[in-house]
């Protein structure tokens, strides 16, 4: 017996790997700081978690509909027209375990084999391996640091074809943290525009943790509405991971596809974690402010750390709570121990078993000269995780 040749082509998840890593590490009893993992810190806010105990008190813990409870999905249109200006009904709305699932079910759904997706670089990790899932293949568009990782136009119109279904477009970005002005979007949507055979797959899900003020989506313009699937959920606003529910706001003849589909694999969601995601767009949303001023004192403590390591060069990420600094100065330097850093991958892996550190490798995001950080942690637990990496870095010769 052996496994099918889709998850023979499938890669392992690095950032699961990485701190699968950090944790053997940590059981062994050595002092590891893990900045593999893209979850915050902080815990789930009290009314919610509350909301959570009332549904468990009030039963709620039947299947649900599968596409959500209909409460749930009325409360993220009110939240897609109030913090988006974007009109939504709830049969638009799909509720999935997780926005990791709300991506794979999209693409699942339009995809044959043979078929492209646009993948800007660096990308998360798990975007390309969902491509390989549905059969199809991926067209990466590398985007480097001097571009901020952000594709221009003519690199989209350069990767266009007769066989392109879809684009993925994560913005604020996992892994760099960049983010798409309104004025960035707007010129390619004038491409996809020209397109209409091209579903714009929008991961929003770092929505929230943006330094710039308003989030832009490109679901906005009216040229695409009809083919943007906007991708969310509640896990990094409102500090719920673990709870495991994301959601598509989609056209309707794309949700119901969702809908058939989810429904053969694994119905609705949970019903506690849907009761407390409602509260968590309804209820006080000064939670998501306080958060928010956290990672932007934490995202310019940390670049300043980064441009104190020479070797290091880092953008100024917009969003999101990581910088992946291009480290590709110290490949082909030797470690103490006489090993060779071919790449970003063995760097990481440096960090982790000399600085204790844990990074993830850049060539799991498409972008191999770069690394991985995390800044998800604590002031106190960064600025020694960087004193760490660099005085791991000072003995490569």
């Amino acid at each position: 017996m052996e496994v099918s040749f889709r998850l023979k082509s499938m890669a392992e998840s690095e950032t699961l790997a990485m701190s699968q890593k950090s944790c053997e590490l940590k059981e062994q009893g050595i002092d590891v700081i893990n900045l593999s993992v893209g979850e915050p810190d902080f815990f789930t806010p009290d009314h919610i978690k509350q909301a959570a105990k009332e549904a468990i008190d009030a039963n709620f813990s039947f299947y649900s509909p599968v596409p959500g409870y209909l409460s749930l999905r009325k409360a993220i249109c009110e939240k897609l027209q109030r913090e988006n200006g974007l009109t939504y009904t709830p049969d638009q709305i799909v509720c999935s375990n997780g926005a990791k699932q709300a991506v794979c079910n999209a693409l699942l759904c339009v995809l044959n084999p043979d078929d492209e997706v646009i993948v800007p670089a660096p990308y998360w990790v798990s975007y390309v391996e969902m491509v390989k899932l549905a059969d199809a293949t991926s067209v990466v568009i590398p985007a480097g640091i001097d571009q901020d990782f952000k594709i221009t136009p003519q690199q989209l119109q350069a990767a266009i074809t007769s066989r392109t279904k879809a684009i993925i477009l994560c913005s604020p970005s996992n892994p760099t943290g960049s983010v798409y002005s309104r004025e960035e979007l707007a010129a390619l949507v004038d491409i996809l525009a020209k397109c209409p055979n091209i579903l714009v797959i929008a991961d929003e899900i770092y929505e929230h943790i943006n330094y710039i003020g308003h989030h832009e989506s490109i679901a906005q313009f009216p040229e695409l509405k009809d083919r943007v699937a906007i991708v969310n959920g509640v896990s990094k606003a409102y500090a719920m991971t673990g709870w495991r529910l994301g959601w598509l706001a989609a056209p309707t003849w794309l949700a119901k596809a969702c809908i058939k589909l989810q429904g053969q694999y694994t119905s609705g969601p949970s019903s506690i974690a849907q009761k407390a995601a409602e509260t968590a767009y309804l209820g006080d949303q000064s939670c998501v402010a306080t958060m928010r001023e956290a990672f932007a004192r934490r995202r310019q403590l940390v670049v300043d750390l980064v441009h104190a390591i020479p070797g290091l060069k880092v953008n100024n990420p917009m969003g999101a709570f990581y910088v992946f600094p291009e480290c590709k100065s110290f490949f082909g330097k030797t470690t103490p121990a006489g090993q060779v850093i071919a790449n970003s991958g063995d760097l990481a892996m440096y960090l982790l078993e000399v600085g204790h550190v844990a990074c993830v490798g850049g060539a799991a995001f498409g972008a191999p000269e770069c690394i991985r950080m995390s800044y998800a942690t604590s002031d106190d637990k960064l600025v020694e995780a960087f004193a760490r990496i660099k005085e791991a870095l000072v003995q490569l010769h």
